[in-house]
């Protein structure tokens, strides 16, 4: 029998609240078996710029990565971002190991082609380093992801955190029972987001399609569904969307998405 393996991504909003960012790790902590964290950090990174005089541009919730940015973001996701939630998790005696993709090759990516849009130093993932990852959790190290990979030829990349998150639970899906975890400030998907009581606690494909045509499905929950049912595709058990929260298993106020 497969053991339980939990990939977390925590959002921005949260990490940039220093009271939430605690709540949150300690619930993380908490969640029973092995467990993988992936965050990003894209409004520190943004006030970064905005201090460094480095104008930050977004398309369709996705970020312009210029060779400025991948050094800004570097900065924040790599550094600032990702050792504060490595030493906080310390302090809750979990044994964390701070990574970005480029780190023992565990992720992999490629400049993401220009189409309509040139988004510059933008990765799209070709693969995720299952067997190194699985030797990490092996002697009890949990991963804490931040949102870069590499080219494999000294280019560091910024790729959605969303999109990590879900091609790590991929890539694990075949070793470990996954789940992934999409912890933001909202208790789920809304049908109003005015209401932050309209929860729509179960979405399947059909039900997906119908939310997206409505335009329920916006901005930058697009990309969180979009690499959900990617996950779901690709043998990962099951996406849950939500608060923290949801990592109790206790309540109920959370979206559970499924084929």
């Amino acid at each position: 029998m497969k053991e339980k393996l939990s990939i977390v991504k925590i959002g921005g909003n949260v990490i940039e609240d220093e009271k939430a960012l605690a709540i949150f790790l300690t619930a993380f902590s908490k969640l029973e078996g092995l467990k993988i964290l992936v965050h990003g950090g894209g409004k520190l990174a943004t006030q970064l710029a905005t201090k460094l005089g480095v104008e930050s541009k977004m398309i369709d919730g996705r970020r312009i990565t210029d060779a400025e940015t991948v050094d800004i973001i570097t900065m924040v996701y790599g550094g600032l971002a990702n050792k504060k939630i490595v030493a906080q998790l310390q302090a809750k005696k979990i044994n964390a190991i701070g990574l970005s993709g480029a780190d023992g090759n565990s992720i992999q990516a490629h400049k993401r082609p220009v189409k309509e849009i040139d988004y510059g130093f933008v990765g799209d993932i070709d693969g995720v380093n299952s067997e190194l990852l699985s030797n990490l959790l092996s002697i009890n190290l949990t991963p804490i992801f931040c949102a870069i990979s590499h080219d494999g030829d000294g280019q560091l990349l910024n790729t959605n955190a969303d999109t990590i998150a879900s091609e790590i639970a991929i890539g694990m899906a075949s070793l470990y029972k996954t789940t992934l975890y999409y912890c933001f400030e909202k208790k789920g998907v809304l049908l109003d987001i005015t209401d932050d009581n309209s929860v729509v606690k179960n979405i399947n494909t059909t039900k997906y399609n119908e939310l997206l045509s409505e335009g329920v499905i916006a901005d930058g929950m697009l990309p969180k569904l979009h690499n959900s049912f990617h996950a779901l595709n690709n043998t990962v058990e099951k996406v849950c969307l939500g608060d923290v929260t949801m990592l109790d298993k206790n309540t109920e106020f959370f979206t559970t998405l499924t084929l």
